[in-house]
């Protein structure tokens, strides 16, 4: 089930960011990272439920804190390119993705996060070919967001 869902869930993010029809733009494609079609390969990670979830509390809200800054300061610095909660179903809790084809480097900036750090997460790499277009999502988020 949970091969059927990334299946599903990687097709949509390869491509929910293509138009349908329009004008081709390469130097914003050059721009993004991306190649002659737009693409770009990075690395997707799955964020599953750890082995050792920690209490409410705050030691549970600090580490959470913690784990929003960190996914900020990597998208401020374009490493992240998208990321965002599961349902939970089957314990799955979260994606990153990140704008490295590097597992190994993707393996180094996951580990900077607190639910890693301490066990309320595992994550899960695979390679991961999508539109260039997610590297602009970031920059949108902040003019759309509330913050």
């Amino acid at each position: 089930m949970w091969k059927q869902t990334l299946a599903i869930l990687c097709g949509f993010l390869a491509f929910s960011s293509l138009p349908a029809a329009a004008q081709s733009d390469p130097e914003l494609a050059k721009s993004l990272g991306g190649n002659e079609n737009g693409m770009k390969k990075y690395v997707l990670v799955i964020l599953r439920t750890g082995p050792n979830k920690m209490p409410a509390g705050p030691e549970r809200d600090a580490m959470f804190k913690g784990h929003f800054a960190n996914i900020t300061r990597l998208a401020d610095e374009k490493k992240l390119a998208v990321a965002g909660p599961l349902d939970g179903v089957d314990g799955w809790r979260g994606v990153f993705v990140f704008a490295t084809p590097d597992i190994e480097e993707a393996k180094k900036l996951v580990a900077t996060d607190p639910v890693i750090i301490n066990g309320e997460m595992i994550a899960e790499y695979h390679a991961f070919y999508s539109s260039a277009a997610l590297m602009a999502v970031g920059d949108i988020h902040k003019k759309i967001s509330r913050q």
